[in-house]
């Protein structure tokens, strides 16, 4: 697994989503996920989203992802 795959599953799972993932061993990723999607839920809601998009590989291929979920309004103020 690596982070280019990881990238496009998570856009390809969250229409309009925008994904940037970065992880050097194959296995720990750290991803920053803009989505429209997020807009109104709690953070755990919001991971579980992008979770979803993975599917099995969650604990397979990829043993830890570190997530930062914003909606396009927060990723504007940082």
């Amino acid at each position: 697994m690596n982070a280019e795959t990881i990238r496009t599953l998570i856009e390809q799972g969250l229409p309009g989503a925008q994904a940037q993932v970065s992880g050097d061993d194959g296995v720990h990723f750290e991803a920053t996920v803009v989505a429209e999607a997020f807009r109104g839920k709690l953070p755990l809601a919001r991971h579980r989203l992008v979770y979803s998009t993975l599917g099995e590989r969650m604990g397979g291929e990829i043993h830890a992802l570190a997530l930062k979920t914003l909606t396009p309004e927060e990723a504007g103020n940082r």
